[in-house]
C-alpha cells in the first residue's frame, strides 16, 4: 500500500488515485534562461523514479512538465546577447533535453510552453476578474486579490495578515494589499507582448501553470510537483487562482510533493558566491548515471548537500553495484551459452547456493518495493540493491573459482535472480547509458591495446617479476580498467 507525504496536509497519506490504474501529475519546469544547474537535475530525476515506479505497477501515467519560456530572466538574457526571447528560450530547452537525457531522465508525455498557451491564460485571467478574484490597474496590470480569498496560504501555512512582501514577490505600492500578484503584465518598450482583454502585455509568473495543468490534466489531477522552494509563492497561488477560476476548494491537485533543497558544500547554491555548478560541468568529471545515483541516495524530502567528496563516494557505491549487475550478465551469458548441467526447472526443490540466492532475492525485491512504497524511500530502497549485490558476488567468486558446479535448477534461480536486480535497477534508472557508453569505450583499437598491455603483464607473471605484474595491474585500476585473474583466463572490463 503506498503512503505519500502530501505538503498540503503535512502527513502520509495512503494514495488513492483519481481514477483507477491512472496516475496523473504536474511538474512544474525550467525557466529556460541558462544551462541547467544541480538544482534543476533534482525534482526531474525525483519524478522520473516516481513514474517509473508507477509503470512498474501497472497504472497508465500521464506526466505534463511545463517550460517558462517567457520570463524577466530570459528576456533580460535576450537583451544582454541582442537575440530574441525566442532564441535563448529555445538554445537552453535543447540544453535542458541533452542534460536530462544523460541522467536517464524519460520524457514528459508533454512539455506545454507559455508561448504555445496564451489564449488558455488570457481566458482564465478573464474568468478571476469577472468573479472578482482579480482586479485591472490603469496601466494595464492585472493582480489577484488574496484578501477575497479566505483559504490563502493553506499549503505554506501561512496567513494574509502575517505576511510580508518578500523575496520573490513584487513590492507595489498600486496593489490593494503587499500580497496580491501579478496576473497579467502590461507591454513594456522591447517585451514580447500579446493582445488581451486589458492591452497588450505577458502573463504574471504563477497563472501559467494553473492554464496548462487544468488544461492537459483536468480539474483535477493525482500530483503536483516541484522543489521546495516553490511552495511559497508559485504553488500556494496556483492553488488560489485554479481553486477561485473553478469554484471549488477540492479541486486541482490532490497530492502536492516537494523535494529538498540542494546545497554546495553546506552552503546555499549562489551565482553570485560562484557556490553553482551546471550539470554540464559536472557530467565533464562523472557520468550522468552516476549523478543520478548521487542524487537518489538521499530521501527526496531530505536536503542534499553536493560536494566533490560525496559525489565520489557515490561513484565508488555505483560501482559496487555495476560489478554485481556485470557478474549476473556474466552468469547468464554462462546459462544461455547451455553451459549449465542439464536438470529440472522447479527452484523449490533445488538446495543449491542458487536456491538461497534466489530466497534473497525475492525476500529483498519486496523489501524493495516496501521502502519505495514508504513515501518512495530510494535511499532505502538502493540499501536492499546492495544487499543483494553482495550475495551475487559471492555466488560469482565461487562460480569462477569453480567451487561449485551449478545444476540444470540453477540455471532458472539465477535467471530470475538477475530479473531482479535488473528491475530494481530500472525503477532507479541505472546501468541504462551504459551499453552505449561502453561500445564507444571498448572500441577497437582499445581492446588491442588493453590486450598488449595484458600480455605484457602475463610475460612479467611467467618470468615472475611480481612488482611489475602488480605495478602494471594497479597503473590500468588508476585509469578505470579493472582485471581479473581467472581459471578461464584474464577478464578485463572499463
Amino acid at each position: 500500500m503506498l503512503q505519500v507525504y502530501n505538503t498540503m496536509t503535512r502527513q502520509k497519506e495512503i494514495f488513492k488515485p483519481l481514477v483507477k490504474g491512472e496516475v496523473s501529475i504536474y511538474c512544474c519546469g525550467v525557466t529556460p534562461y541558462n544551462t541547467p544547474h544541480i538544482g534543476n537535475a533534482r525534482p526531474f530525476v525525483t519524478w522520473d523514479v516516481i513514474r517509473r515506479y508507477f509503470n512498474r505497477q501497472g497504472y497508465k501515467v500521464r506526466y505534463i512538465q511545463n517550460f517558462t519560456d517567457v520570463d524577466d530572466k530570459i528576456i533580460a538574457a535576450a537583451n544582454r546577447e541582442g537575440v530574441t526571447w525566442k532564441d535563448i528560450s529555445e538554445r537552453y530547452i535543447k540544453d535542458y533535453f541533452k542534460v536530462m537525457n544523460a541522467l536517464n531522465v524519460q520524457p514528459a508525455d508533454l512539455y506545454p510552453k507559455v508561448s504555445e498557451n496564451m489564449d488558455d491564460i488570457i481566458a482564465m485571467i478573464k474568468t478571476l476578474v469577472d468573479k472578482g478574484f482579480a482586479y485591472k490597474l490603469d496601466n494595464g496590470d492585472v493582480f489577484y486579490s488574496v484578501e477575497k480569498d479566505e483559504s490563502y496560504g493553506k499549503l505554506s501555512g501561512r496567513k494574509v495578515e502575517d505576511m510580508q512582501a518578500g523575496a520573490r514577490v513584487e513590492v507595489d505600492d498600486r496593489k490593494r494589499h503587499p500580497m496580491d500578484f501579478a496576473l497579467w503584465k502590461s507591454a513594456k518598450p522591447g517585451e514580447p507582448a500579446w493582445e488581451s482583454y486589458w492591452g497588450k502585455g505577458r502573463p504574471g509568473w504563477h497563472i501559467e501553470c494553473s492554464a496548462m495543468s487544468l488544461k492537459y490534466l483536468g480539474e483535477k489531477f493525482d500530483f503536483h510537483g516541484g522543489g521546495s522552494d516553490l511552495i511559497f509563492p508559485h504553488h500556494e497561488n496556483e492553488i488560489a487562482q485554479s481553486q477561485a477560476a473553478i469554484g471549488d476548494e477540492h479541486c486541482f491537485a490532490q497530492y502536492w510533493v516537494h523535494n529538498g533543497f540542494i546545497t554546495i558544500n553546506n552552503e546555499k547554491m549562489s551565482k553570485s558566491t560562484g557556490n553553482f555548478f551546471t550539470i554540464a560541468d559536472i557530467l565533464k568529471k562523472y557520468s550522468g548515471e552516476v549523478v543520478r545515483f548521487f542524487l537518489l541516495q538521499t530521501h527526496y524530502r531530505s536536503p542534499l548537500d553536493f560536494s566533490e567528496e560525496r559525489v565520489q563516494e557515490a561513484q565508488v557505491a555505483y560501482n559496487r553495484l555495476k560489478n554485481s549487475y556485470d557478474n549476473l550478465n556474466f552468469l547468464v551469458a554462462k546459462i544461455e551459452a547451455d553451459e549449465f548441467v542439464k536438470g529440472g526447472k522447479n527452484p523449490m526443490v533445488s538446495m543449491s547456493q542458487a536456491g538461497g540466492l534466489v530466497e534473497l532475492a525475492e525476500r529483498l525485491y519486496s523489501a524493495f518495493d516496501d521502502a519505495m512504497n514508504d513515501d518512495f524511500n530510494t535511499a532505502l530502497a538502493i540499501s536492499h540493491m546492495f544487499e543483494l549485490s553482495r550475495d551475487v558476488n559471492s555466488y560469482y567468486n565461487d562460480f569462477i573459482a569453480g567451487k561449485i558446479s551449478p545444476r540444470g535448477t540453477d540455471a532458472y534461480m539465477i535467471m530470475r535472480v538477475s530479473e531482479v536486480f535488473t528491475d530494481m535497477a530500472s525503477t532507479i534508472g541505472i546501468f541504462e547509458n551504459i551499453e552505449a557508453e561502453e561500445v564507444a569505450a571498448n572500441s577497437e583499437l582499445v581492446e588491442k591495446l588493453i590486450n598488449l598491455v595484458i600480455s605484457i603483464r602475463q610475460d612479467a607473471r611467467a618470468a615472475k617479476n611480481w612488482t611489475e605484474a602488480d605495478k602494471i595491474r594497479d597503473e590500468l585500476k588508476d585509469i578505470g580498467i579493472t582485471i581479473e585473474d581467472t581459471p578461464q583466463g584474464v577478464k578485463w572490463k572499463i
